[in-house]
């Protein structure tokens, strides 16, 4: 959600700029722009997406050393040039792009419209660079400390950074609440809102904490103070990712890319974990916690979207292996509720960028009641991690693709290992199943490997259900997530609605959509209860529905009933939902690309939420 890039060094500005944005992309946006400094501050913007901005400074000459550059996805005002980032001041010698809201900028602005301030467009971001100009001129300040001075004026959340014409020499970054890094090169400083325009020049990076001013000058150290005026050593982090993972290697597009990457980001996720011979699983990350999870009186999961799916995934592993009892929230409707949280609760927060502003604030809401936060995160240094007291990364690499696939399953997968330890350290599961289950997660890797090889099913149940208007989808038990999250999948990328159910649901409303027109999906692998989902099945075709049954390898009583099956490999009932998810991501998408769909920036999107 919104782009930031900015550079300064002794190489020419714009290519890296525009690359950068083009790296951005996928995090959702409506329009783009660059300002540029040699002698001149120079601005250019467009409505719509990075390539048209691209071609309308094609062929132009575009000189300067220092510039920064924006994808904006509208918050204030309707997508359209003049509301585009970058930002003029009224006297044009600053220049801003801005990620975050600005919550009391109407106030800012009646107060700069009676000091002589005009304004072009409908943004709070021009309000603050406007706020940093008039502190600037009225009180004879340095930009830097101008910057400080209306940061502290300012309620809400930003990452912003600063240009200046008199100051060419010089960027200000600073951010709260919205994620910014900065990277250290040899002799120049790459700024972003995430790391991925980074990676191809330093893997050296400094993340800001929040009200933090960086004050970024060509051929100088990089300082650091805090919007109290308050001096910060920056600490340097190593990035983990390369280049060729933000490549799309081959692949037509990123989520096709990143779903048949999930045999690896599995394994990644488990290495040096899971010691499936030895009886071994050990979460570095939560040790210095584990008896304070055997001990609390509930585990609290939060997360939103696709990571809220995998907490309820979590519910049942924690319930079913570990006896915890756990409840999974929404983070939006969490820190808004006054929830009853104590210092005996475990707070368990997911997002696969570490960033999700609703998740953010649901921390922050526990932790100033007592409770232990842990957190599970794919993003190594964002700010879920530095939120919480412990957690673990899932190592599944960059992912791109706005519509969550790898992620979701190396997320249930760092469950279930803290599931299987918890039980271990419970006792509350013979040894001889804690060692299978533990065999059985340890080779699932290849069976993911076996699913990906073939897709000529799915392929052939994509193109008979492309049209379709409506999806039902259905599971039981630990299927029940794998149905919301397949629904959720179809719906963002394809644009068709879709709604998933606990089976037995069906009959209190949803079956009274059901005709020959309805599309059914149904998860009814060979576990736990087979029979009722079998009998869920039959009540849809005595309606004429048309089945589409994920089932285990091998079975028949589904396939004489079902009009399409997909075939998953045998495994344990805790397992089945990272299986019966991959088929329903590669319906999604192969449905999506038969309509025509952008499956790697579906419309209206973001892939890392970061404003409410």
């Amino acid at each position: 959600m919104c782009g930031i890039v900015a550079y300064i060094g002794p190489k020419q500005a714009y290519p890296i700029l525009i690359k950068g944005l083009q790296r951005l992309e996928y995090r959702g946006y409506d329009s783009a722009g660059v300002a540029l400094l040699n002698d001149e501050l120079r601005l250019f913007k467009t409505k719509g997406k990075v390539s048209k901005l691209k071609e309308f400074l094609n062929g132009q000459h575009l000189p300067g050393t220092i510039g920064i550059a924006h994808t904006r996805w509208a918050t204030h005002g309707e997508p359209n040039q003049i509301n585009a980032h970058p930002h003029f001041s009224q006297s044009k010698s600053l220049a801003i792009i801005h990620n975050g809201i600005i919550e009391n900028y109407a106030l800012i602005k009646e107060e700069l419209i009676k000091r002589g301030y005009k304004f072009e467009s409908d943004t709070d971001t021009e309000v603050l660079v406007n706020l940093i100009e008039d502190i600037r001129n009225n009180e004879g300040v340095l930009l830097d400390e101008a910057v400080r001075l209306a940061l502290n004026q300012v309620v809400g959340a930003y990452a912003i950074v600063v240009l200046s014409k008199d100051h060419p020499n010089t960027l200000i970054a600073a951010r709260k609440g919205s994620p910014l890094v900065i990277g250290i090169g040899k002799d120049d400083y790459h700024v972003a809102s995430d790391a991925t325009p980074i990676i191809e020049y330093t893997k050296d990076v400094v993340y800001l904490e929040d009200e933090e001013v960086a004050i970024i000058t060509r051929n100088q150290e990089l300082k650091i103070k805090s919007i109290k005026n308050k001096d910060k050593t920056p600490y340097i982090q190593q990035l983990e990712w390369n280049l060729a993972e933000l490549e799309k290697g081959g692949y037509e597009h990123f989520m096709l890319k990143e779903i048949n990457e999930q045999a690896r980001s599995i394994r990644d996720s488990m290495r040096g974990r899971l010691k499936a011979r030895e009886g071994i699983v050990a979460l570095g990350g939560v040790k210095e916690y584990e008896q304070k999870i055997l001990k609390a009186n509930r585990i609290i999961i939060v997360a939103c979207g696709t990571s809220w799916h995998a907490g309820l995934v979590g519910e049942y592993l924690f319930e079913d292996l570990a006896r915890i009892p756990v409840e999974v929230e929404y983070a939006s409707e969490f820190r808004y509720r006054n929830p009853i949280i104590n210092e005996n609760d475990v707070i368990i927060a997911i997002s696969q960028s570490g960033e999700t502003a609703d998740t953010l604030a649901a921390i922050e809401l526990a932790k100033k009641k007592g409770a232990t936060i842990l957190g599970i995160c794919n993003v190594v240094g964002s700010s879920i991690p530095r939120a919480t007291h412990a957690g673990s990364y899932t190592h599944a690499g960059p992912e791109i693709g706005v519509a969550s696939t790898k992620a979701f399953t190396a997320q249930v997968t760092i469950l279930t290992l803290m599931a299987l330890r918890m039980a271990q350290m419970k006792g509350t599961i013979p040894r001889t199943r804690f060692m299978h289950l533990l065999h059985s997660l340890d080779i699932l890797p290849d069976k993911v490997e076996e699913m990906l090889e073939d897709d000529s099913v799915v392929r052939l149940i994509a193109e008979e259900f492309k049209d379709a208007g409506n999806f039902l989808y259905l599971g039981r038990g630990y299927n029940f997530p794998v149905a919301l999250e397949g629904a959720l999948k179809l719906k963002e990328i394809s644009y068709i609605h879709a709604e998933g159910y606990p089976a037995a649901e069906m009959k209190h409303g949803p079956i009274a959509l059901i005709d020959e027109n309805m599309p059914v999906v149904v998860i009814s692998p060979y576990v736990g209860i087979y029979d009722k989902v079998v009998s869920n099945i039959r009540e849809v075709k005595a309606r004429n529905g048309k089945v589409i049954a994920i089932v285990t390898k091998g079975d028949t009583t589904v396939k004489d009933i079902a009009d399409y099956v997909i075939e998953i490999p045998k495994t344990e009932e805790i397992l089945v939902p990272i299986l019966a998810t991959i088929p329903l991501q590669k319906l999604a998408y192969y449905i999506a690309i038969l309509r025509g769909c952008n499956v790697d920036q579906p419309r209206n999107l973001a892939k890392s939420v970061t404003v409410e």
